[in-house]
Formats: structure tokens, C-alpha cells, sequence
């Protein structure tokens, strides 16, 4: 049986990691989205995982009201949790959309494609941030990497983090029919609509 002394050190350790973990997080936080700030419950609920929370979070709303900040600051959230629940530093992969659709292209000169989904399909948490940005549709080689990673980790459960300005139902004409329909069933339950007015219109960072 573990002594208090034990349970202490395991505590200590864990801590630890979390703090070296959740500075280097920071460190590869874009400089805008370092600041701590205040989340909305469930997006807190979410990245705490208490029990009640969705596996995967789907932030939504107008341009400007926030998404991004909010989701950089569950992610690091997410991480801290995870270490202190587990004693194990999650793999995070955190993705611009625009930039993950030219990274699965089939004539990308900087990613082994292969390599890439098997990367993203693994990872503990997967975070891609405004997913309808592009204005062009990915090719349909494209969207089928895009299933193959949705698909693989709608199937094991792992947490996806996502912004976008359309509900999951209306992502179809990007990600296609497939990786659409896996959204509505990832998301159900873990849709925050965030609301306001642009914060950058007025200036604010």
C-alpha cells in the first residue's frame, strides 16, 4: 500500500511535469493568444475533463467574438489536466486549417502525407482552428485524408478541439459529406456557441 509520503512525491513529480509542460506549450503559443484569460464554462468543463464534459469541443460563433483565444487557452488547460489525471505529457498537434489542407495536398514538398495522418490519426488531442477559412475546397485527395484522420479518431475516442464560424453541419462543402457527418456525431453534446461583437473591430487584441 502507498505511503502518504509516496502519494506526496507522485504529486510533486506530476506537477512538475504539468509546469514544464504547460511553459513550453506557452513558448509555441502565438504571442497574441498567451495572455490568460477568462473561458466560458463549458469550454473550461471540457478542458478540466470532469466527467460530464464531451471528448471533443467545437467552438463556433461570429469573427472577432474569441474562438481562437478561447481555444489556445483550453488546449493549455486540456494539457495541465491530462498530466495531473495521468502522470503522461499528451501529444498535441494544433493545426490552421488552411495550413493542414495544403500539408495533406498530394504534391506537398514539405509533409510525407502517409506519415502526416498517421501523426494527426495518433495524436492525443487534435486542435484545428478555423476550419471553414479556406475559400477554395480541398481537393478530393485532400478530403479523404481528412476522413481517414476524423474517421480514425471518432472510432477510438480520441478529443478533437476545433474552431470554425459554421456549426459542424454546415462544414460539408469544405471537409466533405463523410468527414461532416463524423463531426456532427464527434461534436454532439460538445458545440459552444461563443457570442459578442469583433473585438478587433474596436481595437482590442
Amino acid at each position: 500500500m502507498p505511503s502518504i509520503s509516496d502519494d506526496d512525491d507522485r504529486d510533486s513529480v506530476r506537477n512538475e511535469r504539468r509546469d514544464a509542460a504547460t511553459a513550453a506549450f506557452t513558448q509555441a503559443t502565438p504571442v497574441i493568444y498567451r495572455p490568460e484569460i477568462a473561458i466560458h464554462p463549458q469550454a473550461a468543463s471540457w478542458a478540466d475533463q470532469t466527467d460530464t464534459a464531451p471528448a471533443s469541443l467545437f467552438l463556433t460563433g461570429p469573427i472577432g467574438v474569441g474562438k481562437t483565444h478561447t481555444a489556445w487557452q483550453s488546449a493549455r488547460r486540456w494539457l495541465a489536466a491530462h498530466i495531473i489525471r495521468t502522470g503522461r505529457k499528451p501529444r498535441i498537434e494544433t493545426w490552421r486549417s488552411t495550413s493542414l489542407f495544403d500539408a495533406l495536398r498530394p504534391d506537398s514538398h514539405d509533409w510525407d502525407v502517409r506519415a502526416l495522418t498517421r501523426q494527426l490519426q495518433q495524436a492525443d488531442l487534435l486542435y484545428v482552428d478555423d476550419l471553414a477559412a479556406a475559400r477554395v475546397s480541398p481537393t478530393g485527395w485532400t478530403q479523404e485524408r481528412l476522413y481517414e484522420i476524423f474517421d480514425e479518431r471518432y472510432i477510438n475516442s480520441r478529443p478533437c478541439l476545433v474552431t470554425c464560424d459554421v456549426l459542424p453541419g454546415a462544414t460539408g462543402n469544405i471537409v466533405g459529406d463523410r468527414v461532416q457527418s463524423r463531426l456532427r456525431e464527434m461534436f454532439r453534446g460538445g458545440v459552444l456557441l461563443l457570442e459578442g461583437t469583433d473585438r478587433r473591430a474596436g481595437g482590442a487584441a
